[in-house]
């Protein structure tokens, strides 16, 4: 046995040489992808099932051709030209080459957004607009010559780990032919392939005499799959039903089928250590540890500290040749790319730089052993979440695989880049991302200008080692300004002037240019985005991210607070309150900008709302600005609220609980007005994956828990993650954070009428309570909007920024 081993890392090894003698880098990979890609006639085609479903009108419009990368500089690239246009009806007009199906959709949808004023965002955004492109036989022509777009970098990366849970996990396959044709305009030709997973280890498991029973409390419910995936948790929301596992299994092979028709490099899981507790059982002798407490109350072995097989114990990389092989043989083939995040937010368990590299070189081990032509994907989160990783454990990390074996997400370029201070992650490849979004929280968030010239100074930077831009939000569906211009990096070679492109933007939006909604762009562009303060952005607004402490700690920390009259409201002075100080106790909410501009903004667009009442596209933006604008302003109530008990000013406590109460279902009536922002949508999709009623409970647990308290609590202890996946969704809104600021401003005046303490502890009983019984709900919500947004946006601009008189007032200075 051990000569075999000896002889298999000798032949690695002279693999690996041979490899890196002659071809530098990933270009003996991308070579072999280009080799093994669906014949010329698939990728035709599915562009032009893509085209189909976009536009059906202009089917006969446009002709695709696959061309070798000869043709295109030795680059994958497109090419749009003029087709040989008879001027008959139904002949095509337009020509687009590409050296992928992914780079024909790309060049589609380059022709469409620059020469017919289109615009493509996701469904829940507002869908695509369309108005703009001429009736067929009257496209726009190009000049002579037509134009060549070539990709500076190899890949487009799509996708987070846990996009898959907070996004996608109640996903159909009429959902994913959207998402997968979305993926393909925008050039993503490298996307993760999570799906149906779970399906691969439980046969990989079973022949380890492990029993389905075993599995129910290592896998995850739904909502929480991609935490049990990477090692988290285990069991929460659980146990997988078989009907789920088979579904899953089949979904996933449509989504990988349509994947490789279009040319892309699915990205599939690996083996990290993590294992069922039953294999403890299974094989006593075993090396296997548990992992530390991951953000429950009580470290309830239920669910947290995981079981980690050491890297070092022989099942591990037969554990991880087998999960490998399962998937080349169900998926009839792999494209060589594997994820695995090892430690992902679970710190090792020494910093000893050999043992971060004996566990690196085992878990590639284990891939290679499964396929010769494995490349490491690795997402670089952990080197920005947990100081644990300096140099020398960073350096083990990456080096204990061969260069061009390993690629890194740099995660979260956008705001804090690790190839800038790592010299190039110690020489490793790298895909410069944006992380943007956490939770798939709604808020108007961005940083258009680092977008523009982060991935173009990292691809420039001396001994580049980028190989790629990606977009790893956690959530999608929200701020489709940001994706609109990140998808476009990919094939940006040179710094993009934001300025001038904003200009743009709201035309392409809309399908018409109004003077006022360009003026309202620029601002939102200089304001909510343009972050420049380096914060994470992960909502905490104190509608949808309730403080859990005592109100008389808020205003410990000083100095915090400044004050001014701004107003009155039915003939009480109304106060301004502003965060000049962060306070320790309780996360407080991100504020970037001033708020007055985008009140300024936002009069702007319901100024011009009668032009663009139509527009869906719009009534998405006018809801969503809306919201962003109200959102901030319920902070600053709650504070005056605050300020107010903390003076034992009990008429005014009155004053600004009932106002803030208001707000919220002034909100909720807004929200229900744009079927994007319903639960009912979220809930009912995740029922309808259900075979029987029991199931039905499960699922729609899942996907209540995961908004609300996320994970699990005790009676008066709330979960460390309770409220991280929040939404700004009517019926969430209404039924949940409504009661939940109830039951707060009650216990506040209560306290102050009978001169006593708040009670605290009750309060949080109340609340986890009302958690608890909203979770178990079976409520049924609407999926349909009701009233017109425009009105009720109007209305609610008139009610509370010139009702209060503070429509030009910053009421919450960014700090």
């Amino acid at each position: 046995m051990e000569l075999v081993k000896c002889l298999l890392c000798v032949y690695f090894l002279i693999h690996i040489i041979i490899v890196r003698a002659d071809i530098p880098e990933l270009q003996w990979l991308i070579n072999k992808l280009d080799e093994e890609r669906a014949p010329a006639s698939v990728q035709e085609a599915a562009a032009t099932g893509v085209l189909h479903r976009l536009l059906p009108s202009h089917s006969s419009a446009f002709h695709f051709q696959i061309v070798s990368k000869d043709k295109c500089g030795g680059h994958a690239c497109f090419i749009i030209n003029n087709h040989n246009f008879s001027g008959e009806k139904g002949y095509p007009e337009i020509i687009i080459k590409g050296t992928t199906g992914v780079e024909l959709a790309a060049g589609l949808h380059w022709y469409l957004k620059h020469y017919c004023g289109v615009h493509v965002s996701w469904d829940k955004t507002g869908g695509a607009q369309l108005d703009s492109v001429p009736r067929p036989g009257s496209l726009p022509f190009l000049h002579s010559g037509g134009v060549m777009v070539q990709r500076p970098v190899p890949w487009n990366y799509y996708q987070n780990a846990v996009t898959s849970s907070y996004t996608f996990v109640w996903w159909d396959w009429e959902r994913w032919e959207k998402e997968i044709d979305w993926m393909a305009l925008q050039g993503v030709n490298l996307p993760l392939a999570f799906t149906g997973q779970e399906a691969i280890w439980q046969k990989v498991f079973l022949r380890y005499n492990l029993t389905k029973p075993d599995l129910d409390d290592f896998f995850g419910g739904p909502a929480f799959l991609a935490w049990s995936r990477m090692g988290n948790l285990h069991g929460w929301g659980g146990p997988l039903p078989q009907s789920w596992l088979d579904q899953q299994l089949q979904l996933q092979k449509r989504i990988l089928s349509r994947m490789r028709e279009l040319g892309m490099t699915p990205v599939l899981p690996a083996f990290s250590g993590n294992v069922p507790l039953a294999l403890q059982f299974a094989f006593p002798s075993a090396k296997i540890s548990r992992l530390g407490n991951w953000f429950t109350v009580d470290s309830n072995p239920k669910w947290c500290c995981t079981l980690l097989l050491d890297a070092t114990d022989p099942l591990f990389v037969e554990i991880g040749r087998a999960f490998i092989e399962e998937q080349r043989r169900e998926y009839g083939g792999t494209s060589h790319i594997y994820n695995c995040d090892t430690f992902d937010e679970n710190t090792p368990p020494t910093d000893d730089p050999e043992y971060i590299s004996t566990l690196g070189a085992a878990v590639f081990k284990a891939m290679y052993a499964g396929d010769s032509d494995a490349i490491w994907l690795m997402q670089g989160w952990l080197f920005s979440y947990d100081p644990y990783w300096k140099p020398p454990q960073m350096k083990a990390l990456l080096h204990s695989v061969p260069i061009g074996r390993m690629v890194v997400l740099d995660l979260f370029a956008e705001v804090k880049p690790v190839w800038s201070s790592s010299d190039q992650f110690y020489g490793t490849p790298y895909i410069w991302c944006m992380l943007h979004n956490f939770a798939g929280n709604i808020e108007m968030y961005g940083v258009l200008d680092a977008i523009s010239s982060g991935p173009v100074e990292a691809q420039t930077s001396q001994n580049s080692m980028m190989v790629g831009v990606g977009m790893c939000m956690e959530g999608i569906e929200q701020n489709p300004v940001v994706y609109d211009l990140m998808s476009e990096m990919v094939f940006r070679g040179e710094k993009v002037n934001v300025e001038e492109w904003i200009k743009k933007y709201p035309t392409r939006r809309y399908g018409i240019n109004v003077p006022a909604i360009q003026e309202a762009w620029d601002i939102l562009y200089r304001s909510l985005y343009n972050c420049t303060d380096g914060g994470y952005d992960k909502n905490r607004d104190f509608i949808v991210a309730f403080p859990d402490v005592d109100p008389s700690l808020i205003a410990a920390s000083k100095p915090m607070i400044e004050t001014h009259a701004v107003g009155n409201y039915k003939g009480k002075e109304i106060t301004n309150i502003s965060l000049v100080a962060k306070s320790s106790s309780f996360e407080q909410p991100h504020l970037w900008y001033q708020p007055s501009e985008v009140i300024r903004a936002l009069n702007l667009f319901l100024e011009s709302g009668d032009v663009l009442s139509e527009s869906l596209t719009f009534r998405y933006d006018l809801v969503d600005l809306t919201r962003q604008a109200l959102a901030k302003l319920a902070n600053q109530i709650f504070l005056n609220a605050v300020k107010a008990f903390n003076a034992n000013d009990v008429e005014q406590v009155g004053i600004q609980g009932k106002l803030f109460l208001d707000l919220i279902r002034d909100m909720d009536i807004l929200l229900a007005s744009d079927d994007n922002f319903l639960l009912g949508t979220w809930l009912e999709t995740a029922k309808q994956l259900a075979e029987n009623p029991e199931l039905q409970k499960q699922y729609e647990w899942n996907a209540r828990t995961q908004i609300t308290m996320w994970f699990d609590n005790t009676e008066t202890e709330p979960s460390l993650l309770r409220d991280y996946g929040n939404k700004y969704w009517s019926g969430l809104v209404q039924d949940y954070y409504l009661p939940r600021a109830e039951i707060y401003f009650y216990h506040l005046l209560e306290s102050m009428r009978g001169n006593k303490a708040f009670p605290f502890d009750t309060w949080r009983r109340d609340w986890i309570s009302l958690t608890n019984n909203w979770q178990d709900s079976t409520d049924v919500y609407s999926v349909k909007a009701r009233g017109n947004a425009l009105n009720i946006s109007r209305a609610i601009f008139k009610k509370y920024f010139q009702g209060l008189g503070i429509a030009s007032v910053d009421y919450l200075s960014a700090s």
